[in-house]
């Protein structure tokens, strides 16, 4: 019979508890829900199916040809993987190659597959210099027009983007897609039929799905013929140009090997009559307007490859390497100093490795050492370089007087340098008047921060001053009354004894 009382008592518990149960879900369900932020949704994909290709398909295979590829490029036997030199102070440099078919009109692909990643030692830093502490694995993707640099991005004839989630276009960076790594397929996507409303645009894709808006072709590349482009750094490549995509899009488009015969342009070169190569040595005074000359030769020559040290620092610059003082500071053309105080690119490595492995590439070459030709113990070093039965060598004796056009071109580059000397001091007296204004704004607040300390000091004495009368005066009017009390009190205990009998 004791159970029976515990028993009801759980009973009216459980019931009280269910009426509050129910009273909270009541008032959970009167407050309205939090609802959660939403996620926007990405851009409509403007980009269609393709249309089957009508009339002839481009035949030629696309590949990489010799002249159209930077000295550190090693491929394989088909040309569908590319790797780069990652010795000799050669691994600072970028590696670039431009395929030897291009787009003109329509709308066309191609892939890059990541294999490798390579691992290369830090650079011995010369001193306390961190500036160089440069990015060991590079990948650029993207487009350039046919003859321009090799080095992708580097100049306004190119446009690409960077592993590392940017875009580069003459030198400009500026943030646009995704990064990308290893074992990624990247698509880069040219868009140049007028119909789309995605007319003159370059887009980005990875493993097959979109990562970059489409991107505006900058106004210089807009109506020209434009060649697919790698350019890499201690990393190899699989380069896919179709017919088939690795990682297919979400919509079908066609890819640059299956395009349009009307769509694309041939890029050739004629292999020599006599099936040698040549080396030419030219034989020059200095300071006679021998690198001008050399800029004119390798215009009308393009298959030439330059080989001097004005090229490894150019090829430096637009790698992106920093150098103390800059390039535009420069001593000697032929012999211009490095500065990079990195000890493989400052000790003469790069040069040693590039004259090591250019007898070993099938193209024609030109060797400016305008001291070292002159030379006989220099010149037979460098001539027995190129002993190998696929070269022949030629010197070309740049004295006498000078052609109409080398006057033309002598005087634009006179023109060219002292206008760029006008511009640096140009630059020089801004940044001069831009500190001593900043030097007079700061003395001025200088000036006024010590008159407001002057006057904050002396109102703080003032006060101090004022004060300390006041606590005077207090003193002494307390004194005086104590006084004249004492005085009262005195006067009337004398009082008090006068009146006392």
């Amino acid at each position: 019979m004791s159970g029976r009382p515990e028993k009801k008592q759980k009973i009216a518990e459980s019931k009280e508890e269910a009426k509050v149960e129910d009273a909270e879900m009541k008032d959970a369900e009167a407050k309205p829900a939090v609802e959660k932020p939403k996620v926007p949704e990405p851009p409509k994909e403007l980009e269609t199916d393709a249309a089957p290709i009508s009339g002839a398909k481009n035949q030629e295979t696309v590949t990489f040809l010799t002249p159209d590829t930077t000295l550190n490029v090693l491929s394989s036997a088909n040309g569908s993987i590319l790797m780069s030199l990652n010795e000799g102070g050669i691994q600072h440099l970028m590696a670039g190659a431009r395929a030897s078919v291009g787009v003109s009109k329509g709308r066309y692909m191609f892939e890059v597959k990541v294999l490798e990643l390579v691992h290369v030692a830090d650079p011995v830093v010369q001193g306390n210099n961190n500036n160089n502490r440069m990015s060991k694995n590079v990948v650029r993707v993207g487009f350039s027009t046919a003859g321009s640099s090799l080095i992708l991005g580097a100049t306004a004839d190119s446009i690409c983007f960077d592993s590392d989630g940017a875009i580069f276009h003459d030198k400009k960076r500026t943030v646009g897609s995704l990064r990308f790594g290893r074992d990624n397929v990247v698509a880069v996507l040219l868009n140049l039929d007028e119909k789309s409303e995605n007319a003159n645009t370059v887009s980005l894709f990875k493993d097959g799905k979109r990562v970059s808006q489409p991107q505006a072709l900058p106004e210089g590349l807009k109506g020209k013929t434009l060649f697919p482009h790698i350019g890499f750094k201690n990393a190899s490549v699989h380069m896919n140009f179709g017919p088939t995509p690795l990682a297919p899009l979400p919509f079908t488009c066609h890819m640059v090997q299956d395009a349009a015969k009307a769509h694309v342009k041939l890029t050739t070169y004629a292999a020599p009559a006599d099936g040698k190569y040549d080396v030419a040595f030219p034989v020059s005074l200095p300071d006679e307007g021998t690198f001008a000359w050399m800029d004119m030769f390798l215009k009308k020559n393009p298959t030439y490859t330059e080989l001097s040290d004005r090229m490894i620092m150019d090829w430096a610059e637009k790698s992106g390497i920093w150098k103390f003082k800059g390039y535009q500071n420069k001593s000697c053309n032929d012999k211009p100093e490095g500065n990079f105080q990195v000890k493989e690119l400052d000790d003469g490595s790069i040069r040693k490795a590039l004259y090591s492995i250019a007898p070993l590439q099938s193209r024609n070459y030109i060797v400016m050492e305008v001291r070292g030709n002159l030379m006989k113990d220099t010149r037979k070093e460098l001539l027995s370089k190129f002993e190998m039965p696929g070269f022949k060598k030629t010197a070309l004796v740049v004295v006498g007087e000078p052609t109409a056009d080398f006057k033309k071109k002598t005087a634009e580059y006179t023109l060219k340098a002292k206008q760029e000397a006008s511009d640096r001091a140009f630059k020089v007296k801004k940044m001069e008047e831009k500190r001593q204004k900043m030097q007079a704004k700061q003395a001025k607040e200088a000036e006024k921060q010590k008159k407001k300390l002057e006057k904050e000091r002396a109102k703080k004495l003032a006060d101090a001053k004022k004060k300390f009368e006041e606590e005077k005066k207090k003193k002494e009017a307390a004194a005086a009354k104590k006084e004249g009390d004492e005085e009262e009190k005195k006067e009337e205990e004398v009082e008090k004894k006068e009146e006392e009998p």
